[in-house]
């Protein structure tokens, strides 16, 4: 068979597997044994997969530095005093706690990213749910949806966002500029229809006037963190640096602090973190080499490039809405890398760039697996017992995505003239 037919066959089913997940074994598997039969039917040779794995090294360190600081608000109360707040502000309301989890879900994931949506305000929300008595899943969607619909406000709301734009990302006020209007629409379009989606579930009333409880010492240094985490986002993020060390950091040094003061092992909070997200990525990187390795984005690239010459604007549309349900089959993490080499290796203008950035943030609010954000949505509900098939997340998903994307990716197009 032919080498290159083989590896795209290998790459196309691996990435199956992460949608799929046959024998309901977990997402990373998949993608982690299409990785290995990369290497070792002499593919992709080990040198390469490794210089793939690396790749991803700032998004390991920034997931690492999210779970811990996710894992600490959960032992030390944090959720729970933030959820007991949130019911009694909704006085009994449904719909008034599932708008103020969106507003919420909003700032967490302009400030934190998208993935600190799905890992950090996960957890509360769900502690949310169970304070209020009510169905979780209504709250628990805003995470999943809000995770993406927000996130490119800023640079780094998503950190595809920094992939994409490689070393040439908009400076912040170029950026809002840019990036105001689409992420306006995409955040109320998306809240509309969810809302819609979930009227019959929101009827009645739910608990109210809980008691307060104070926050320990060790939840007021989490929450302090999670607050300083932001700010030393923004600051690395003006500076054009990457955001997973310093992440990593704050996460690691936060946790060693509540240890030490409780005096306590770190293998109890290594064992309750998924750490299995983390070779998901590394598959997905090698997987996508493999892709680049076989010519593939270099005849993407100069399709795009031909694209573009005939009618800019249409190219735009049509490569944002191919990207973002593209990134539903394979994934917006190495969809967001396969449109970065792409980009790299064409000669296409910034609208071009654009479309392609609200595709691949937007888009995969269609499918459970669309995102990597929506994957961590995904394994924390899970862990609270929750679950959600795939055809249940697309019921929603289509009926929210489509529409908030269109509207977002013409009104960049309709600026950008």
């Amino acid at each position: 068979m032919n080498p290159i037919f083989l590896s795209w066959g290998i790459a196309l089913a691996a990435t199956a597997g992460v949608i799929l997940r046959p024998f309901r074994w977990p997402e990373a598997v998949w993608a982690v044994i299409g990785a290995l039969m990369l290497v070792a039917l002499g593919l992709l040779p080990v040198r390469l997969a490794w210089q793939a794995v690396g790749k991803g090294t700032d998004v390991y360190l920034f997931l690492i530095g999210m779970m811990l600081l996710s894992e600490l608000g959960r032992r030390e109360g944090l959720f729970d005093w933030v959820a007991v707040h949130a019911v009694n502000l909704a006085k009994g309301a449904p719909r008034k706690l599932f708008f103020l989890v969106y507003l919420v879900g909003i700032v967490v994931t302009t400030f934190l990213s998208n993935d600190a949506a799905a890992v950090v305000l996960t957890p509360a929300v769900f502690a949310a749910a169970r304070k209020a008595q009510m169905k979780p899943l209504p709250l628990l969607y805003v995470c999943a949806f809000i995770a993406n619909a927000a996130s490119f406000v800023l640079p780094i709301s998503n950190p595809a966002n920094l992939v994409l734009y490689a070393n040439h990302t908009p400076e912040l006020g170029l950026w809002v500029a840019r990036f105001t209007l689409p992420s306006v629409l995409s955040i109320v379009v998306t809240f509309v229809m969810l809302r819609w989606m979930q009227r019959a579930n929101l009827r009645g009333v739910c608990a109210r006037d809980l008691p307060v409880e104070l926050l320990s010492a060790n939840g007021k240094l989490t929450l302090a963190s999670i607050g300083v985490t932001a700010t030393a986002l923004l600051v690395v993020s003006a500076f054009d640096l990457q955001l997973g060390l310093p992440t990593a950091i704050l996460g690691i040094l936060t946790a060693l602090v509540v240890l030490i003061k409780e005096r306590q092992s770190p293998l109890g909070l290594i064992n309750q973190i998924s750490w299995s997200v983390l070779p998901l990525v590394a598959g997905l990187f090698v997987l996508v080499e493999v892709l680049n390795r076989t010519g593939v984005i270099h005849e993407l690239a100069a399709l795009l490039e031909q694209a573009t010459r005939q009618n800019a604007s249409i190219a735009a549309a049509l490569s944002g809405l191919v990207i973002a349900f593209g990134s539903n089959a394979i994934n917006n993490l190495p969809a967001g890398l396969i449109a970065s080499a792409t980009v790299l290796q064409s000669h296409v203008p910034e609208r071009v760039i654009d479309a392609l950035l609200i595709g691949v943030d937007l888009g995969p609010n269609l499918s459970i697996t669309g995102s990597l954000a929506t994957i961590l949505w995904l394994s924390a509900i899970r862990r609270e017992g929750e679950e959600v098939s795939f055809g249940q997340f697309f019921r929603i998903g289509v009926v929210v995505m489509v529409p908030a994307l269109v509207l977002a990716l013409a009104s960049r197009l309709i600026v950008g003239r």
